[in-house]
């Protein structure tokens, strides 16, 4: 293991934290053997982070946090790990996201983010080109905290309308389609969450300009997060633009399946996946 000095705390948030995480460990005496034994990850995997080599999850962060007895140290740094994986301009949103009360989506290409699994997630992901393996498991673990805003005690009210060329589009393998379809199925039986197909029978053009997302919280303006060739996504809180998103996420809920028969849409394209 590299010597303290070698890991300057002061490169980045994930530094930070494996500085911490030392610091933590060292003033109880532990080695990381001993820490291995006091949570449910391996001596490697703390090694790696405690060298900066990989990135922390939310339950490691709390799992170091209450073995060591840090007070909540760890817990406070994780926030901004996770934001660090993430490309800038995509930051701003995480934080509209993770206090929204209500989501409305659309997207045309691909399973939203939230209602990913992490297979599907690491085959997308795995598509950018030169994306290190190490890179492509950051940022699937950042995708799979996101996901941590479904099991609040009061989640968002999610409102997703998705093509129906999303289920039919081969990501991964037949196998990963099948496990996130049916995922997709379970998500779909949350109380607070409405998914619906829109259908190539609508011949509806409305949506092909690009997946969108616009967030409702009480007490501060409506937010959009509008993708871009997935290049540079755009945030913004412009009234014009809510106007026009507004409209058009209507617009394309009108011509979508109802629930109930989207998801027996859902249904009959996992097993075609099976087949």
């Amino acid at each position: 293991m590299p010597k303290e000095i070698d890991l300057n705390p002061s490169e980045s948030p994930t530094a930070l934290f494996g500085f911490e995480l030392r610091r933590h460990r060292k003033e109880r005496g532990w080695s990381q053997l001993r820490l291995a034994r006091a949570v449910p990850y391996s001596v490697g995997t703390i090694s790696m982070i405690e060298t900066a080599k990989r990135s922390p999850s939310e339950e490691f962060a709390r799992h170091c946090d209450e073995a060591l007895e840090a007070e909540g140290a760890l817990m406070r740094l994780w926030p901004m790990v996770s934001r660090s994986t993430a490309p800038p301009w995509f930051r701003p949103w995480l934080d509209v996201e993770a206090t929204a009360e209500a989501l409305r989506t659309w997207e045309a290409l691909v399973i939203p983010g939230l209602f990913q699994t992490e297979d599907y997630a690491r085959a997308i992901l795995s598509g950018e080109i030169g994306v290190t393996p190490e890179q492509i498991e950051e940022q699937v673990v950042a995708r799979m905290e996101r996901q941590s805003i479904l099991r609040r005690p009061k989640p968002p009210l999610l409102w997703v309308v998705l093509d129906e060329g999303v289920l039919k589009r081969p990501i991964g393998s037949p196998a990963v389609m099948a496990a996130q379809l049916e995922h997709l199925l379970e998500v779909g039986q949350l109380p607070r969450t409405t998914i619906q197909i829109l259908p190539h029978s609508a011949y509806s053009t409305t949506g092909l300009a690009g997946g969108f997302v616009i967030a409702q919280a009480q007490g501060v303006a409506d937010t959009a997060y509008v993708e871009s060739a997935g290049i540079l996504g755009r945030v913004t809180e412009r009234p014009e633009d809510l106007r026009t998103l507004t409209f058009r996420y209507e617009g394309i809920r009108s011509e979508a399946l109802p629930q109930r028969d989207s998801m027996e849409l859902i249904k009959e394209t996992m097993h075609q996946w099976t087949s």
